[in-house]
């Protein structure tokens, strides 16, 4: 029998690893499940180039428009949020008020819709559509109920400093740990909703992922964990140290937790391997913790990580939108609240 398990353990990483394809950046999410509803996800944001990323707070009440021409969605955020921007010019990662967390990682097999901007189908700029999930859902199994029911055309555009499009997949976790992936292959949109739906790294598709996620039922401990930048090796750290780490309701232990996962799951500062595209340094990690509403987030040449907690910011509708700069490598230690300033909320690219 272990021989059997072996050989299909076997097939399925020489599938899997087949199926891999070089991607221009490279990210990894992954939740954290600890005793008591401890509930965190974590994100690491990796690119060759600096995206100069920002922290902004956005209150309930904003009226929003898709950015993509006449037939763009228009909605009213539902609640507030905390996300980190690229550019000044889209949401890749937040949490909002109820503990949602949104993720966009790249996906060079999204292929979206077409799109007539003066059609009757409803659209919205890729930019947009984390916080799209951010401003309406409290849960995941809202956002995967609506976003079939009442489907958006995504719109996708050249990304800044590139002459390519930007191709990527969403992300959603939310405080009672269930978990979703969003994509666009052939113009259509796949859903994989589950609450074991744990780590999300780049390309392969996901359904592609998980082969390798059943590859590793078979690995015995950590004896053959791989140690690359790639995205299927850093898909198996993550997903063996999440659960390998000490599982904890005390606070400081479970974000120290899942800080060392996303770290080991990172590329150092300043490695670019030439022929490698699929290896980028990391940017910055976040991690969302959803049962307390601790946003972190850590510059990887930062001392120490800076939060800001979510439980005592004002969303209020009417509240101006707030902002911690941090695209020029500023430094915060600890609770970054009493940081944040009053800020002209940032343009989404469109088209």
């Amino acid at each position: 029998m272990k021989t059997i398990q072996r050989k299909i353990a076997k097939v399925l990483l020489v599938g899997a690893i087949a199926l891999i394809a070089n991607d221009a950046l490279a990210c990894t999410r992954v939740m954290y499940k600890g005793p008591n509803n401890t509930i965190l996800t974590a994100r690491s944001m990796d690119w060759k180039e600096e995206i100069m990323p920002n922290i902004w707070v956005f209150p309930r009440g904003i009226e929003r428009v898709g950015e993509v021409g006449k037939a763009s969605a228009k909605w009213t955020a539902k609640y507030g949020s905390v996300v980190t921007s690229a550019f000044d010019l889209a949401t890749t990662d937040g949490m909002n008020e109820k503990g949602l967390v949104a993720n966009i990682l790249w996906l060079v097999e999204s292929q979206y819709p077409e799109y007539n901007p003066n059609g009757k189908d409803k659209g919205i700029s890729l930019a947009m559509w984390a916080q799209y999930a951010l401003d309406n859902y409290a849960t995941v199994a809202e956002a995967v109920v609506d976003l079939q029911k009442n489907p958006l055309v995504v719109v996708t555009a050249n990304t800044p400093g590139r002459t390519t499009l930007a191709t990527v997949h969403l992300t959603v976790s939310d405080a009672t740990g269930d978990n979703a992936v969003f994509e666009y292959i052939d113009g259509k949109l796949n859903v994989y909703h589950d609450p074991s739906y744990t780590v999300v790294t780049n390309s392969p598709t996901f359904e592609k992922q998980l082969a390798i996620n059943n590859y590793l039922s078979f690995l015995p401990g950590n004896k053959n964990l791989p140690g690359t930048g790639r995205s299927e090796d850093r898909f198996a750290r993550a997903k063996y140290y999440a659960t390998a780490v000490e599982q904890s309701d005390d606070e400081k232990l479970s974000v120290g937790a899942i800080f060392s996962v996303i770290r080991n799951c990172s590329v150092p500062f300043g490695v670019h391997i030439d022929g490698e595209p699929n290896l980028s340094s990391t940017r910055w990690r976040t991690v969302s913790d959803q049962k307390n509403l601790v946003y972190y987030y850590e510059d990887p040449i930062s001392l120490s990580p800076m939060w800001l907690d979510l439980k005592t910011l004002d969303f209020s509708k009417g509240q101006s939108v707030k902002k911690l700069q941090v695209a020029n490598g500023e430094q915060y230690f600890g609770l970054a609240n009493a940081q944040l300033k009053d800020s002209k909320p940032f343009q989404f690219l469109g088209i």
